[in-house]
């Protein structure tokens, strides 16, 4: 039987902590919570499998605490946050998000989020488990290579850290080089679920092709078929 899934959230509002650990004990996750953002990265360990930050924490905000626990800790994190312009997402993402939720939002919502996330979070482990019994099974494009076992990303022989949700993107459309993905497309085959966000991939999109050091004008990489999505040639 697998382990119950651990997963910390951090919010300053008490009712708010409570409602969500309730939330995620009723569907059999284990529950750790934290007042604020330091709390949470002191709390930060091997043992958590997925963070669920709030973003206007008083102190350490939630974007401060998440690229703290990214420093060490690869388990994804999801930030909550009242402010849903596409700057906002792009600072969530830069400090480590997988992905970004803006409130009010369903229960069904994060609780869809939460099961996808950890789903591609147990895949991962159990490719690197099988990786160091097998040789690794390489995807090559241009400068870039992808190592799909270990799921890392290698340009120049420097590695790229990538999320685990961008790096699924990358290699969604390398994979299939030529095939235009819409946004709704895209994220069917990195979620497994109906899109529920408007412009999510496309900052994702954003992300990697900085963290690539592309020109979003002239992408050398990930290409956009205006109106339609983007693809790799």
């Amino acid at each position: 039987m697998d382990k119950k899934a651990k997963i910390l959230v951090a919010d300053d509002e008490k009712e708010i902590r409570g409602i969500l650990g309730m939330l995620l004990a009723e569907e059999g996750y284990e529950v750790v919570e934290a007042a604020d953002g330091q709390e949470a990265v002191n709390l930060a360990d091997d043992t958590i499998d997925l963070y669920i930050l709030d973003v206007n924490m008083p102190g350490m905000s939630g974007f401060a605490a998440g690229m703290e626990i990214r420093r060490n800790y690869y388990a994804p994190i999801i930030f909550l946050t009242a402010y849903s312009g596409e700057a906002d997402k792009r600072m969530g993402f830069d400090a480590g998000a997988d992905d970004y939720m803006v409130k009010p939002f369903s229960n069904a919502e994060l609780l869809m989020r939460v099961g996808a996330l950890l789903r591609r979070s147990r895949d991962y482990a159990r490719m690197q488990y099988k990786a160091e019994e097998a040789p690794a099974d390489e995807l090559t494009y241009k400068d870039l290579k992808l190592d799909m076992d270990r799921q890392s990303v290698w340009k120049d022989g420097e590695m790229i850290i990538l999320t685990h949700t961008e790096y699924r993107i990358l290699e969604l459309l390398i994979s299939h080089r030529k095939k235009i993905y819409s946004l709704d497309n895209i994220y069917q085959s990195v979620w497994e679920d109906d899109a529920v966000g408007d412009t999510t991939i496309m900052v994702h999109i954003k992300n990697i092709r900085k963290k690539l050091g592309d020109d979003s004008r002239n992408p050398r990489y990930i290409k956009t078929a205006w109106g339609k999505g983007y693809y790799v040639e």
